[in-house]
């Protein structure tokens, strides 16, 4: 899988988790400390993210990294 792809199911599993908590992408941002133009970067796969972002993500969202990264 090449890593475009590969970022587009990353960004797209985070929405899902996401939107599946009625959150926004703004309260995502708050709770990690980001801006709401990352989330928006990253959810669309436009961005390499680091294990540390990840690790923001998964515990704003409330799940273990490895389900974000299931497909």
């Amino acid at each position: 899988m090449g890593d475009k792809k590969l970022l587009l199911k990353l960004g797209e599993r985070i929405k899902t988790i996401r939107t599946g908590k009625n959150m926004t992408q703004n309260e995502l941002a708050m709770d990690c400390g980001f801006d709401k133009a990352s989330i928006s970067r990253i959810e669309s796969g436009q961005t390499n993210i680091t294990m540390h972002s990840l690790y923001k993500i998964s515990k704003a969202l409330e799940v273990e990294i490895i389900e974000l990264l299931k497909e």
